[in-house]
């Protein structure tokens, strides 16, 4: 009678065909060079890149093993290369501000010989100003200037002699002053000599001497105006020889940079600060044998003020670049001014600017994925800022900066970067709803899919697929029966037979492992039976806890049957979660029904241990019951359903089912095997509705009855809606064969419970009655019964009060 809903063994698996490659090993194929299954995304990816504008910025959704980083490194790095070598970036001091360095944008591959040749420049000042200073020239020079305001200074000495010989005074000259002489009879008196003349002589004298002062303070003057023009000539011929040095040194870099008004300006403003300060490129005249102490030789000049800073060389770059962060820090994508810490405090000066991902990508493609971004402080927000004002400037993070750090504030870069973030669909959803800034910024959003239609095509990919792994990672070549193994595994991933998982994460993974078995082995090839064992050995590696929970059917610490009839108690089947690994086990549901007009009552509910999902399952039997039962009079019965031993949480409507057919078991009491598990909800209609993770879940009850014993009375009703996501293992399907395990198919509540009781459900008639002999029929008399029990407990009430 139930025979219609038992499925073919042909429909409980998706079987890839061997035979379908024509190949004995992949080595035999091409690899694959192209991107399976994500036409959507890969043509959301090409307009985003191609889009001129660069506020089309791309988001990449999608799941984790999905292959969108590596496709999405591809893609760029495929674009980037048609696109043009963007400029270079240096740093160089602003001499007029030295806490605000200048940018200089510089032609592709000229950034790097631009800093090599201006340190060559000043190397080369540091021997040619030195050697100018000490040249015949210079010297000639410089003495015709000494001579000529020597012979000024002379004369003018001379004039103040005879001034003062014409008063019996001599002039004596000291390194710091003049000194004025008595002379008596043509020869100078000491002060003894003076102190014995005459009053009058000493008066004549001293009168004399005053005068002379005089003439000697107006000397004084006269000198010191010439040796002031003396020293404004020397320094005049020191710039002109330095200038000509300098000039002689520089007009190769302004030759060779004359197309660059940047780099031309820098190097005037280089010249003139030279100029200005050649003196530090004479060395002193201390030995340079002689050791310095550390601050003399912090103090010794270092010529960093003439530094390149090359931020970004593109020597090597072929088109434009791509840059993948992993690890979006602030200082990792903007930059950081980096500090040097001398007695006590930090100072810092342009050289110890570094540049940040952001800045290496300008003109191209910066990766990142958006975990990190916003994990990371300030991030985020800064990123936003400089997307939408196309400029980067590199600072410090205020709260960072400590006690006696020299700020330096670089001059904004211009910036042109196209960004591509990769994340989850709940950190998309999230920005997308809670910042307002999201959509203008990135206008592009790639979807990456995780699975893909099976065709004759996509099942040639997947072994091409698999050739390209071999190839890359040197891994043994798959035989084709392993590649088809491979293939099944790519179905039941998804749990669809039509379609394949394109989720090559854990692909990848089950490749390596069963290429690891296979060289344990000795192999020269990856059979199909290295494939099973990397299966199997991978449960077994992450299945400790599923064994403890069998382990607990076993020894009848959780109570289930496995056959017999029970009324009012069925088996539904619930599936365990710990990461990515999922298995399946039953766990019995029970109804009380009674008279009353409290409704269903959910245990779980009232324990608060379930979940909202689970208790809008619950609640959608009620509406079921009414639309069934009460549509002539009242339902007048109370119900207690619960999941027997569940001490946890709970949440799901694929039970919901289940709850119903213990339920009408119990108003009934017609008995369900118990060797029938059920998963599916239901609607308020009656009809059976899909449910997820159905391989477990046959699987899970498929063990327990293995372990108890198959008496070939046992199986599973699942929705008919989950046919298609069928991918049993083998195992199970070897006993459906044989006829010692069962699979059935329903959609709707009246089929299942035909099946779990082996009564008909029952139809009604015109007037909504049931007939007898059938479950529905039961149900509706036991209603009916307690209908009309209430009626008559009202009536011995009311009689009762009245009689009072």
């Amino acid at each position: 009678m139930v025979k219609r809903f038992e499925l073919k063994v042909s429909e409980l698996r998706s079987i890839c065909d061997p035979t379908v490659f024509k190949f004995k090993n992949t080595s035999e194929i091409k690899p694959l060079d192209e991107v399976i299954g994500q036409q959507r995304a890969v043509q959301a990816i090409e307009f985003g890149l191609n889009m001129k504008d660069r506020s089309y910025n791309l988001f990449v959704t999608g799941l984790a093993g999905t292959g969108k980083s590596t496709i999405v490194r591809d893609l760029v790095t495929k674009h980037a290369k048609k696109q043009p070598t963007p400029v270079e970036w240096c740093l160089v001091n602003n001499f007029k501000d030295v806490y605000r360095p200048n940018a200089i944008a510089v032609s592709p591959g000229k950034a790097l010989p631009f800093y090599k040749k201006m340190n060559k420049v000043i190397e080369d000042l540091k021997k040619d100003l030195p050697k100018a200073l000490e040249g015949e020239a210079y010297l000639q020079q410089l003495s015709k200037i000494k001579n000529e305001y020597t012979e000024e200074s002379s004369e003018l000495f001379h004039e103040l002699e005879e001034y003062a010989a014409d008063r019996s005074l001599q002039i004596e000259q000291t390194d710091a002053e003049f000194q004025v002489v008595p002379v008596v009879n043509g020869k100078p008196i000491t002060p003894e000599e003076f102190a014995n003349l005459t009053e009058d002589q000493r008066l004549a004298i001293e009168e004399n001497m005053r005068i002379v002062q005089s003439e000697i303070d107006a000397k004084a003057r006269e000198i010191d105006k010439i040796e002031q023009a003396l020293h404004t000539d020397i320094e005049k011929l020191l710039d002109k020889v330095a200038l000509s040095v300098v000039q002689a040194r520089l007009d190769s870099l302004k030759a060779e940079f004359k197309d660059n008004s940047d780099i031309l300006d820098y190097l005037a403003a280089v010249q003139e600060d030279i100029v200005d300060n050649f003196n530090i490129f004479i060395p002193s005249d201390k030995s340079e044998t002689q050791p310095e102490n550390l601050a003399e030789r912090m103090q010794k000049p270092n010529f960093h003020q003439y530094q390149v800073n090359v931020l970004v060389d593109r020597e090597t770059t072929k088109g434009a670049p791509v840059i993948f962060e992993s690890n979006p820090t602030y200082y990792n994508v903007f930059g950081r001014i980096e500090k040097r810490a001398y007695m006590g405090t930090i100072s810092t000066d342009f050289t110890m600017i570094q540049p940040g991902s952001l800045l290496n990508a300008n003109g191209g493609y910066l990766i990142m994925e958006i975990e990190p971004v916003l994990m990371n402080p300030f991030v985020w927000d800064a990123l936003k800022r400089a997307l939408r004002t196309k400029y980067l400037q590199i600072e410090d993070i205020a709260e960072e900066t400590g006690f006696g750090t020299t700020s330096l504030k670089p001059q904004p870069i211009p910036l042109d970067v196209k960004v591509i973030l990769l994340g989850s669909y709940e950190a998309f959803e999230e920005l997308q709803n809670e910042d307002p800034q999201f959509n203008k910024t990135f206008k592009v959003r790639a979807d990456f899919d995780y699975e893909v239609e099976k065709t004759p095509e996509t099942i040639q990919q997947y072994a091409r697929f698999i050739a390209r792994v071999s190839e890359e990672e040197n891994l043994l070549p798959f035989t084709s029966k392993a590649v088809a193994a491979i293939v099944e595994y790519g179905v039941k991933h998804v749990a669809d037979k039509n379609k394949l998982s394109i989720r090559f994460g854990p692909l990848h993974g089950v490749l390596k492992e069963a290429d690891y078995w296979a060289k344990k082995n000795n192999a020269r090839v990856v059979a199909e039976k290295y494939v099973i064992k990397a299966f199997n050995e991978h449960r077994f590696r992450y299945n400790l806890y599923e064994q403890k929970i069998h382990e607990s059917y076993l020894n009848d610490q959780i109570i289930i049957d496995v056959d017999g009839e029970v009324v009012g108690q069925v088996n539904a089947l619930a599936v365990y979660q710990i990461g990515e690994f999922s298995f399946g086990r039953p766990a019995r549901i029970t109804a009380e029904t009674y008279m009353g007009k409290q409704g269903v009552i959910n245990i779980e509910r009232e324990a608060k241990l379930s979940g909202s999902t689970h208790d809008k399952g619950v609640l959608i039997l009620s509406g079921y019951m009414g639309r069934t039962f009460a549509q002539y009079h009242p339902l007048s019965l109370s119900i207690s359903i619960t999941f027997e031993q569940n001490y946890g949480g709970i949440d799901g409507d694929s039970a919901s089912s289940t709850e119903l057919y213990a339920i009408l078991s119990s108003l009934s009491d017609i008995p369900i095997r118990q060797g029938i598990a059920v998963t599916g909800s239901v609607n308020q209609k009656g009809q059976i509705q899909a449910i997820g993770d159905v391989n477990q879940k046959i699987e899970g009850f498929f063990e327990v009855c293995k372990e108890k014993g198959l008496t070939g009375q046992q199986g599973v009703i699942i929705p008919k809606a989950n046919v298609d996501n069928l991918m049993i293992k083998r195992e199970v399907i070897n006993d459906v064969k044989r006829k010692k395990f069962h699979i059935y198919q329903v959609s709707t509540v009246e089929e299942g419970i035909e099946i779990l009781t082996g009564v008909a459900a029952g139809k009604p008639d015109k007037n909504g009655n049931f007939p007898k002999g059938t479950v529905y029929g039961a149900v509706q008399q036991k209603l009916k019964t307690y209908f009309e029990r209430s009626l008559l407990r009202r009536r011995e009430i009311a009689e009762t009060e009245d009689q009072r």
